[in-house]
């Protein structure tokens, strides 16, 4: 077909390394096609490589296997190139893999600023994190940014928690309200409103008014989102834009998206609340915008604060949002389309549950009951490095029970410490490297685990395309571990200082390119890449 695409000729790894370097199945994905037993087809294919001169370069041997496999090995010559070429680009290779760059504005994490970052937000900051390094890695211009659930009824109960803390610190005994919050950290914040107001507040906190509990909910609310920009920033993430949705409420926006919802007659009134038509985008029912008592919904919030995002001119919305958020798909995007925006801008990426196993039991986690692990405890126990590695190394489409006790272990039984000690070995090697031999040419012979790793780095653009793409930082955090265990049996079968100049070169070019990639690779996850362990 005229200006068509070229097309996509599949290569991997054969079956075995005596098979050659590269295999290709492309003779059997033409023959019906070509109307030709694919067998006759790739014999064609391995004549013409065999005879075309631009070939000899890079192409040392090439044969038919089975149905009509290609099996082709590279020449020492390819290999060189490719060493010297990886290791000159540095921490760019990879870089600009995106098809279309896009403008993207990813929201995460979002927790209520009622208590501290639990594990399960861990989860979800290692990911978005990981997720914006990866889409501004290929090319991509992203805006990270935090939606603070600050307005509403669970709002009203972390005030009055704080009220009953703060009497408390006076000797003056108040229950904390049923559905309020008990953990030790309200205690904290307590203290620390007690610390900027003294005893200012006292008498009316031992029968707090409403305005008392308002001014208290804002304090502890203030306190507890700095807390967990301070948690996050140790955790090595950063946003842009922190949006409070009590704006929304104070601007009168959360009122004009309903009216909006209604005018396109996506919103009706029924039993004195007013209702989105959820159900005509394939959600079970219809959801409640409008209480009786005239109280908005959190759907409310959103529908107002989607409004507002795709209004600002993205290309891209990204919400990554927790496990109990399947529903909020269809109807996120029903509320664009409602609102004269294309609802294909919006993606939703849903993150599962975490657990934390100990001696091979799970921990018990209750926000409101004060016993949960937080973000800190995770990050105090196994570190940062460990716990985002953790996080993000299994898909997030399906649940993780993260390993405490694997985690805390200085050992290659550790992922996360297995890439990193590839990383330390390379960089003690370059450290006795002084200047760089003068290569008369490529080496004559090379050992099966040179061959391997340059195999291994070559996969790089590739995993970084699917990472990105797929919306996938775990696809980095396999690709490392494959690429360190290369690296590991090169180390182990293959000396680089005083060797022949044409050997020497060749590995050195292949330590740095493997730790330029290493490097590159943690990073995108928020991980360090110690010179030494």
């Amino acid at each position: 077909m005229v200006g068509a695409p070229p097309p996509v000729i599949p290569l991997a790894a054969p079956a075995s390394a005596e098979m050659g370097d590269l295999a290709s199945p492309v003779a059997m994905a033409l023959a019906k096609a070509a109307k030709r037993p694919p067998r006759d087809i790739a014999e064609a294919i391995a004549t013409a490589l065999r005879d075309d001169p631009g070939t000899a370069a890079w192409l040392a041997r090439v044969e038919v296997a089975g149905p009509g496999f290609l099996n082709m090995t590279l020449t020492p010559s390819w290999f060189a190139a490719s060493a010297a070429r990886l290791a000159a680009e540095g921490g760019s290779y990879g870089s600009g893999t995106a098809a279309r760059p896009e403008d993207v504005l990813l929201e995460f994490v979002s927790a209520n600023p009622t208590g501290p970052l639990h594990v399960g937000h861990a989860r979800q900051a290692a990911y978005g994190d990981s997720l914006a390094r990866i889409l501004a890695f290929a090319g991509h211009t992203v805006t990270r940014e935090y939606y603070t659930n600050d307005f509403g009824r669970q709002m009203r109960l972390f005030g009055a928690s704080v009220a009953a803390r703060y009497a408390g610190l006076f000797g003056v005994e108040r229950p904390v309200p049923e559905g309020g919050y008990n953990g030790d950290y309200v205690v904290a914040i307590a203290e620390a409103v007690r610390e900027e107001v003294g005893d200012a507040l006292m008498p009316a906190a031992a029968e707090p008014t409403g305005a008392v509990i308002d001014d208290l909910t804002e304090r502890g609310e203030r306190l507890m989102l700095a807390s967990i920009a301070d948690t996050l920033a140790r955790f090595r993430v950063g946003f842009d834009a922190w949006f409070s949705e009590r704006t929304l409420h104070d601007g009168g926006r959360v009122r004009e998206g309903i009216a909006t919802l209604q005018a396109a007659g996506d919103a009706y009134e029924a039993e004195g609340a007013v209702w989105f038509r959820a159900s005509a985008y394939g959600d079970e029912k219809d959801r409640v915008l409008v209480r009786g008592d005239g109280d908005t919904t959190y759907l409310a919030s959103d529908v107002a604060y989607h409004l507002d995002k795709a209004g600002r001119g993205h290309d891209r919305l990204i919400d990554v949002l927790g496990a109990d958020h399947h529903g909020y798909i269809a109807r996120l995007r029903a509320v664009l389309e409602a609102g004269g925006h294309d609802p294909a801008t919006l993606e939703v990426t849903i993150i599962q549950l975490v657990s934390l196993l100990e001696r091979g039991e799970a921990k018990k986690m209750s926000k409101r009951a004060g016993t949960v692990v937080t973000l800190s405890d995770l990050i105090d126990d196994i570190g940062v490095d460990a716990a985002r590695f953790f996080l993000v190394h299994r898909s997030h489409e399906t649940p993780l029970d993260l390993d405490l006790d694997l985690a805390r272990e200085q050992s290659q039984e550790n992922p996360v410490y297995y890439v990193q000690y590839a990383h330390a070995r390379v960089c003690s090697i370059l450290a006795q490297v002084s200047g760089t031999p003068v290569a008369s040419g490529p080496p004559a012979e090379l050992d099966p685990a040179e061959r391997a790793l340059v195999m291994a780095l070559a996969d790089w653009p590739v995993a970084i395309a699917e990472a990105e793409e797929r919306r996938a930082p775990h696809r980095v955090a396999a690709y490392l571990i494959d690429l360190a265990k290369a690296f590991h049996a090169f180390y182990h079968r293959c000396r680089v200082v005083g060797e022949p100049d044409d050997v020497a070169a060749f590995r050195i070019d292949l330590c740095r390119a493997t730790a330029a990639t290493v490097k590159t690779g943690l990073d995108l996850l928020g991980v360090e890449a110690p010179d030494r362990m």
